[in-house]
């Protein structure tokens, strides 16, 4: 345990919060000590202690605290952890938030239906264009906004499967594979567990798959939408890796004049009330 660096890290992450992170009203930035001890739910005395280079080495339980309260990034928990003489484990379960510099991309792709997927497959951060061609994200609770649930235990919409997209079973056997290998890097998950029991429960076709215990996956370069307001809308498909995060950005683009690259401008116009937003639901909806 490196006392002076760790007290100097915790001190240094506590001083950079900006005020209005805080409060609006505060004019001085940074967190005070007894707010970062209230939000890690530790004592003010032993924090104190930490930023004084006096304390003992924290828990694991008390690094995840200080690593919430003072907004860390994955690279600087890890960073916390080492100056503790802690190594981290393996992230408990699938990240959830969405970096600042993903959602204001989604923002500047206007012309494309894109959104943002956790390693379970659930939605997480989306255009309004991919709104408009699939589902109004935000009008759904954040359990109903998983794919793999959305292929294999929720009612059609519309007499449509997934949306109506032209390729839902080679859809459901990727995504199933995919889930598999997330299982085995977050074991401990009680989110994904309890997805996976569910899934084998609802759907014999994704209990099949699942004991096939295949982990390769087969991707979709193109596929075409049965859209109930615009017809048929055939988009190329481009699955991007989000560094560090364990999500992908998937991006739908039409070829240039074609009659579905009409047809998603069309959606951009009567599909949603607002084009230039991006929305991220919190985890507690």
């Amino acid at each position: 345990m490196n006392r002076p660096e760790l007290a100097a890290f915790l001190r240094s992450r506590r001083e950079r919060i900006t005020p209005a992170e805080v409060d609006p009203r505060r004019r001085t930035p940074g967190l005070r000590r007894e707010e970062v001890a209230g939000l890690a739910f530790i004592s003010i005395e032993y924090y104190t202690r930490l930023e004084q280079a006096r304390g003992p080495r924290p828990s694991r339980e008390v690094l995840t605290g200080l690593a919430r309260a003072l907004r860390l990034t994955d690279a600087e928990r890890v960073h916390l952890h080492h100056l503790a003489g802690a190594p981290p484990g393996p992230p408990p379960g699938p990240a959830r938030d969405v970096r600042p510099s993903i959602l204001d991309l989604l923002r500047r792709l206007p012309g494309a239906a894109a959104f943002v997927t956790s390693a379970t497959y659930e939605v997480l951060a989306w255009n309004d264009l991919a709104a408009a061609l699939m589902e109004d994200f935000s009008a759904v609770p954040r359990r109903e906004r998983n794919l793999l649930r959305r292929t294999f235990l929720e009612p059609d919409l519309d007499g449509r499967r997934l949306y109506g997209v032209s390729d839902p079973d080679t859809f459901g056997r990727t995504a199933t594979h995919h889930l598999r290998a997330a299982a085995a890097r977050y074991p401990d998950d009680p989110e994904l567990n309890a997805l996976v029991t569910d899934l084998l429960a609802g759907s014999a076709e994704f209990a099949r798959l699942w004991h096939s215990h295949d982990v390769s996956a087969q991707h979709t370069l193109r596929k075409t939408f049965a859209h109930p307001r615009v017809g048929p809308v055939t988009v190329n498909c481009d699955v991007l890796d989000i560094a560090n995060q364990d999500q992908r950005m998937v991006i739908y683009t039409a070829d240039p004049g074609s009659p579905s690259e009409e047809a998603l401008r069309l959606l951009a116009v009567i599909g949603t009330q607002r084009m230039d937003a991006v929305h991220q639901k919190s985890s507690s909806r």
